[in-house]
């Protein structure tokens, strides 16, 4: 899908440094390059984000709510990112003033800075560089003009490995829920990592997703951190990295295992990389996912491994990146449809009203096939079915619709991506968000460029906390919108 993903990414000034591909000993910045660490007062903050205005939300970056991350703009032309924290997150004035300066002392090329911090009464808000050109998972999941080659992923790779062992020489080996949400591209297209992780956990949020196939398992026995943790999680985007998709790291190494490489790596690679590289990033991949804390390798010895491996060296990042060189990726704000606004709100009520209204119009084309077909007693319970699935539905009994509509699907003389729409937001109504978004993939599948398939999976997504995956759903239905009113 040709979704977004990310228009956050952290703030930008132009740096007059050139990055080194192969010495992670010496990334840090020139003090003319990004201004101190700064206290912002509130007002100075919100005059930048134009009243913490909706507009400037950008929660694509993978930080969930109440958290939100806002794009702002200080002294007309400086952009920066600004993170609010829910009032409860920080409660100690102190500590969240100490995390903040601790980080804020940290001045890497490979890092997305943090420059500042506001701390007012209830508000803790930190300020960092904003990146223009979107995140690793929008690039790497969610391409629209080109996949990314694999030099450049080697390059995210290194880069990556480089600011871990940056901030774990300095203190900071900590880093909360690495994931390709976490890792930005600035002006020059180079990959940076988002400082926002390395604050330490706030009492109110957890260190990684409630995703817990790609969690590290000394996270789930005992709730903590440690260096090798990263490295864990360092291993799934390396996976990431090596197959273009969020593979749960238990199957890849049964992969791995099976030395069924091929079904692992992304196909948009063929022919890009030698069998021994490929080799090697595995087998990496493979050492930082090992069960046993110990067994994983530090991140030392990760930019050891990765640098030999580094091609096109002399080819710079926007170049393979195949983005314009220190500009802002063009951004359009997505204009929602009534239905699309809805299934952003989560507003389900909402969303039953215009279903209603819509009917089945969307189905035309399927049903004149029907006509053709045998007329039968069986197509004639399945309408039955849909008739009193419909009733049903229009009444808000919608444990009946369930059970009527799931005839209707079981019965599979009628294919209708209505029915499954409507049976996803009953059992959305229900609580079964599972449910839900395999019935609004389902109707895509039958109906590929129907915008309601993928407003409805936004819902679903939204209510499975997956609120990245949500957004980026929700621009690919309101492209297909657009190109319908367009023909």
């Amino acid at each position: 899908m040709g979704a977004r993903c990310s228009k956050l990414s952290l703030c930008w000034w132009p740096s007059n440094l050139k990055s080194n591909l192969n010495d992670s000993s010496d990334l840090e910045n020139g003090e003319e390059a990004l201004p101190g660490f700064s206290e912002y007062s509130l007002d100075q903050l919100r005059a930048a984000t134009a009243g913490f205005s909706t507009d400037n939300i950008v929660s694509e970056h993978g930080e969930k709510a109440p958290n939100v991350v806002y794009r702002g703009t200080l002294d007309e032309d400086r952009l920066i990112a600004v993170k609010r924290f829910n009032r409860s997150a920080w409660p100690d004035p102190r500590q969240f003033l100490e995390e903040a300066r601790a980080v804020g002392q940290l001045r890497s090329d490979r890092l997305a800075n943090l420059i500042g911090c506001c701390c007012e009464g209830d508000e803790r808000l930190l300020v960092a560089e904003f990146m223009p050109n979107e995140t690793l998972s929008k690039h790497l999941f969610h391409w629209e003009n080109q996949h990314m080659k694999w030099p450049m992923r080697l390059r995210v790779a290194l880069y990556l490995a480089q600011a871990l062992e940056y901030c774990s020489n300095r203190g900071r080996a900590l880093y909360h829920d690495l994931n390709a949400y976490r890792i930005l591209f600035d002006q020059d297209g180079n990959p940076r990592l988002s400082s926002f992780g390395l604050m330490k956990n706030s009492r109110d949020g957890k260190s990684y997703s409630t995703n817990l196939a790609f969690t590290p398992p000394e996270y789930l026995r005992t709730g903590r951190v440690i260096p090798e943790s990263v490295v864990y999680s360092f291993g799934t985007l390396l996976l990431d990295l090596l197959s273009g998709k969020h593979i749960p790291p238990s199957h890849a190494l049964d992969l791995i295992r099976g030395k069924n490489f091929l079904m692992l790596m992304d196909s948009c690679l063929e022919g890009q990389f030698s069998n021994d590289d490929g080799t090697e990033l595995v087998r990496l991949a493979s050492r930082c996912l090992q069960y046993e804390p110990r067994e994983r390798p530090n991140v030392k010895s990760l930019v050891t491994a990765l640098t030999p491996l580094q091609k096109e060296t002399e080819v710079p990042s926007h170049v393979l990146m195949g983005i314009p060189h220190g500009m802002a990726s063009s951004k359009q704000t997505m204009v929602l449809t009534p239905l699309g606004e809805a299934c952003s709100r989560m507003d389900l009520t909402a969303i039953h009203e215009i279903l209603e209204k819509i009917g089945y119009k969307d189905d035309e084309g399927i049903a004149n096939e029907l006509s053709f077909q045998m007329w039968t007693d069986q197509i004639q319970e399945t309408l039955n079915s849909k008739k009193r699935g419909d009733t049903a539905f229009r009444a808000k009994d919608f444990g009946t619709a369930i059970e009527c509509y799931t005839h209707v699907i079981d019965g599979g003389t009628m294919i209708s991506p209505t029915v499954f729409a409507r049976r996803c937001l009953c059992y959305l109504m229900n609580n079964m968000a599972q449910e839900a978004l395999g019935d609004a993939m389902q109707a895509q599948v039958i109906s590929p460029e129907w915008p309601t398939a993928f407003y409805l999976q936004a819902a679903a997504l939204f209510s499975l906390g997956m609120d990245n995956d949500a957004q980026e759903t929700l621009k690919d239905g309101t492209n297909l919108e657009a190109k319908k009113h367009r023909n």
